[in-house]
C-alpha cells in the first residue's frame, strides 16, 4: 500500500502546504494568508507531496512495460484505484474506479456511457453546479427540481416530478453539497425514491467528499448510490487527478468517451473489440502521479476520521454565522441558523450593502491577505433563485458579453472553509469586512468593466518576484479604461 507519514488532527495547519509563506499586503507590508476559497480548491496537504515526491523516483509508464519501475507503477497505480473505491464504500464486484481530471469530466463522460431512451428525463436541481447541468442537457430532457427560499431543496417538487414522469425518468442528477450555500440535499433519502420510480441516482460529491463521510452501498440496498464522483483539487491534492465511481454493469456495455490507446482489446482496419472497464475509460496514458495523489489525501483523510473532520467544520461553520451577524450591513444568504451548522457545510455566501462584491473580495486580498471567491460561482440559475432574479432579468443571448459586463451581473462573495481554518481567521475577516462595510479601507480601485475585477490604483503588485517559470515573450496588451472607485477616507 501507499505509505503515508504520520499526521496529528491537532496540529493539520503544520501538514498544510503553503501557509507558512508570506504574501504582499497594499500598506507595504507582508502577512501569512487566510484561504477562505476552499471550495473552489485546496492546498495540498504535506502528506501528499512527500508521496509524490518519494513516487516520482519510480514513476514509468504502467500496464504495458516490462521494466522494474513499469511493474511498480502499475501496481501503485492499481491500489491507488482501491483506496479512491474504499473511500466511499465501493465494492470491486459491483463498482468501477475511472480515474479521469475532474469531477466536470466525470459527469461528461458519465453522461456518454448511460443508455437514454428518446423519451428520457433526466431530474436535476436548482442546486447544481454548471458541471452537473449542462452535460445532461445534451444527452436527455432535463427538468429541475426546485429549491425554497434559502436555497434547500424541495422533497415535495422532486416527489411530484417523479410521479408526473413515472417510467420515463432515468436519472436523478444531485449535488451531495453546495458549492454556494452549503446545502447538504438527502441524497440517501433521494435515492430511494429513485430507486422506487425505476430510475438511477448520480452524486457530485466534489463539495461532500472532503467534508463528510460517503457510503455508496451496495446495489441491493434501495439507499444505494449508482455513481459519484469527485476532484483530487477539492481533496487536498491537487495534481490533476478525479474520480468516478459506480455500477460496474453500467461500465461493460457500450463504447468508451474517448477511444484510442489502452481502450481496446484487439483493433483491426475494420472492427474493434473494447477492453473491460476502467481500462475501457481511461483512454490514453493516465495521469499516475495524479492517482498517487488523490489516494494519499484520501488515506490522510481516513487516518483523520471524517467525522473529525466534520466536527471541526461545523465548530467553523456555526462561529462564523455568529460573528459575520455582528458585521454592519451584511447580508448572509442560505441558512443562518448557527444551531444547523452540523446539517450543512462550511460555505457562506454574502454581500454588503453598497459595495459591489469584486470590490470587497479585492480589498479582502489586498489589503487583509485573505481569499474568498466572488462571482456566481459557476451556479448561476441557483444565485438568482437566491437573490430573486428571474431569468427575464439576465440577458442570456449572444450578445450577454456586450450588455451585461461582469461587473453588472448578479454574484455574491464566498467563504469557504478547509479542516485547517480557525476561529482566529473567522475573526480576522469579521473585522476585515466590518471596516469594507464602513468604507474605511486604504485603496483606491480601478473596475476593468471588461473582467469585473477591481484593482488597486498605484500599486504595482509583480507576482513574478514569487513564483516565475522564466522570461514572458509575447505581445503587450494595452491596459483596458478604468473607473476608479475610492475609499471612504
Amino acid at each position: 500500500m501507499l505509505s503515508v507519514p504520520t499526521i496529528e488532527s491537532s496540529s493539520i495547519r503544520d501538514h498544510i502546504v503553503g501557509l507558512d509563506v508570506r504574501i504582499p499586503l497594499l500598506n507595504g507590508t507582508t502577512t501569512y494568508p487566510i484561504n477562505l476559497d476552499n471550495a473552489a480548491s485546496t492546498p495540498a496537504l504535506r502528506s501528499v507531496l512527500a508521496t509524490v515526491n518519494d513516487f516520482m523516483n519510480w514513476y514509468s509508464s504502467i500496464h504495458r512495460g516490462a521494466g522494474f519501475k513499469s511493474q511498480l507503477a502499475t501496481r501503485v497505480y492499481e491500489e491507488a484505484r482501491g483506496i479512491v473505491g474504499r473511500f466511499v464504500g465501493a465494492h470491486t464486484d459491483q463498482h468501477v474506479v475511472i480515474f479521469g481530471k475532474n469531477t466536470t469530466e466525470a459527469i461528461n463522460i458519465l453522461a456518454q456511457r448511460i443508455a437514454f431512451n428518446p423519451d428520457a428525463v433526466i431530474l436535476c436541481s436548482q442546486i447544481e453546479h454548471h458541471s452537473n447541468d449542462l452535460p445532461w442537457r445534451r444527452v436527455a430532457e432535463v427538468k429541475h427540481i426546485q429549491v425554497d427560499q434559502q436555497g434547500r431543496l424541495d422533497e415535495a417538487h422532486y416527489a411530484c416530478l417523479l410521479r408526473e414522469y413515472a417510467g420515463r425518468v432515468r436519472l436523478v442528477a444531485i449535488s451531495g453539497g453546495s458549492n454556494v450555500t452549503g446545502v447538504i440535499p438527502p441524497i440517501q433519502r433521494l435515492a430511494v425514491q429513485a430507486h422506487a420510480a425505476g430510475a438511477e441516482i448520480f452524486v457530485d460529491c466534489a463539495q461532500l467528499a472532503p467534508h463528510r463521510t460517503i457510503d455508496i452501498r451496495t446495489l441491493d440496498d434501495p439507499t444505494h448510490l449508482d455513481y459519484v464522483a469527485f476532484s483530487g483539487h477539492k481533496l487536498y491534492a491537487p495534481f490533476g487527478c478525479g474520480a468516478l465511481i459506480g455500477r460496474r454493469d453500467t461500465f461493460a456495455q457500450g463504447e468508451p468517451s474517448y477511444v484510442g490507446g489502452g481502450t481496446v482489446r484487439s483493433v483491426t482496419e475494420s472492427t474493434v473489440a473494447w477492453t473491460d472497464s476502467p481500462g475501457r475509460d481511461e483512454a490514453g496514458s493516465p495521469n499516475v502521479v495524479g492517482a498517487v495523489a488523490l489516494a494519499a489525501a484520501v488515506n490522510t483523510l481516513t487516518m483523520l476520521g471524517m467525522e473529525t473532520v466534520a466536527a471541526h467544520e461545523t465548530e467553523l461553520t456555526a462561529y462564523a454565522l455568529q460573528r459575520l451577524a455582528q458585521v454592519p450591513c451584511i447580508r448572509i444568504y442560505g441558512e443562518t441558523d448557527p444551531e444547523a451548522a452540523r446539517t450543512r457545510l462550511g460555505v457562506i455566501p454574502l454581500a454588503i450593502e453598497g459595495v459591489a462584491h469584486g470590490l470587497v473580495a479585492s480589498i479582502l486580498s489586498n489589503e487583509y491577505g485573505i481569499a474568498v471567491r466572488h462571482g456566481s460561482f459557476c451556479a448561476q440559475p441557483y444565485l438568482r433563485r437566491l437573490l430573486e432574479r428571474p431569468d427575464t432579468e439576465i440577458d442570456c443571448g449572444q450578445t450577454a458579453s456586450n450588455t451585461q459586463p461582469p461587473a453588472a451581473s448578479p454574484g455574491l462573495v464566498r467563504i469557504s472553509f478547509g479542516m485547517y481554518n480557525t476561529l482566529d481567521e473567522i475573526d480576522s475577516l469579521a473585522e476585515a469586512l466590518t471596516t469594507i462595510a464602513q468604507h474605511a479601507y486604504q485603496g483606491n480601485y480601478a473596475l476593468n468593466p471588461v473582467t469585473g475585477e477591481y484593482q488597486p490604483q498605484g500599486w504595482n503588485l509583480d507576482t513574478r518576484r514569487y513564483f516565475s517559470l522564466g522570461p514572458v515573450v509575447g505581445r503587450s496588451v494595452p491596459p483596458e479604461t478604468a473607473v476608479v472607485v475610492s475609499s471612504g477616507d
